[in-house]
């Protein structure tokens, strides 16, 4: 099984960056998955989605190392920051650059960051939005990780800080439920009953 993450911050030592670190290395401790890839969208610009950009040969020499990265990815975990309430347009570039199969019927966590009281928002557009044409499969829970700055920042848990505590377990409890989620998907992929040729879109 393969995880990717995709950090969805545009900015430099952002906070999403390192939640997007410690997810990985959670991951990495515990086992749960045999392979994660991250997708820093500050490390790793994109090009903005633009018309026939398939045929842009700078584009895609970009683009496909990272499709192959989410083609053989069975589980995708989702960061966003919330920026005046809404989802960074590099991380919504993603979903539209990516095209009807690479997504499809694979488990998804949505983690949202918040350096305030924040966070809900982009969990609201991502599930409004994103899923559509993508078909992925986003599960009925998510994490999100508010006063971002004061928690996550050691290897260890700080005892006295309640809220360093939480957020750690239930990423621990999220992880281990979209492993669960992603192994029960591969029977649904193989089934025979998708097909995507014939209805490549969804519908709203």
């Amino acid at each position: 099984m393969k995880c990717t993450i995709i950090a969805g911050s545009h900015r430099t030592n952002s906070q999403t960056s390192k939640v997007a670190k410690f997810i990985q290395k959670e991951i990495q401790t515990s086992g749960l998955f045999d392979e994660t890839y991250l997708l820093d969208l500050h490390d790793s610009p994109i090009p903005f989605y633009k018309n026939k950009w398939k045929e842009d040969e700078e584009m895609m020499s970009i683009w496909r190392p990272i499709y192959d990265e989410f083609t053989s990815s069975d589980a995708f975990i989702v960061i966003s920051p919330e920026w005046n309430g809404m989802v960074p347009a590099g991380l919504k570039n993603v979903f539209l650059l990516v095209d009807h199969t690479v997504l499809a019927h694979k488990p998804g966590l949505i983690v949202t960051v918040s350096s305030g009281r924040g966070g809900a928002f982009p969990v609201h557009e991502l599930r409004t939005s994103s899923y559509k044409n993508s078909f992925i499969n986003y599960i009925p829970m998510q994490v999100i990780i508010r006063h971002c700055k004061e928690v996550l920042n050691t290897e260890e848990a700080d005892p006295e800080n309640k809220e360093d505590v939480f957020y750690r377990e239930r990423l621990k409890y999220s992880l281990a439920v979209l492993l669960e989620y992603a192994r029960a998907l591969v029977s649904v992929r193989k089934s025979g009953v998708i097909d995507t040729e014939k209805y490549p879109n969804g519908m709203s």
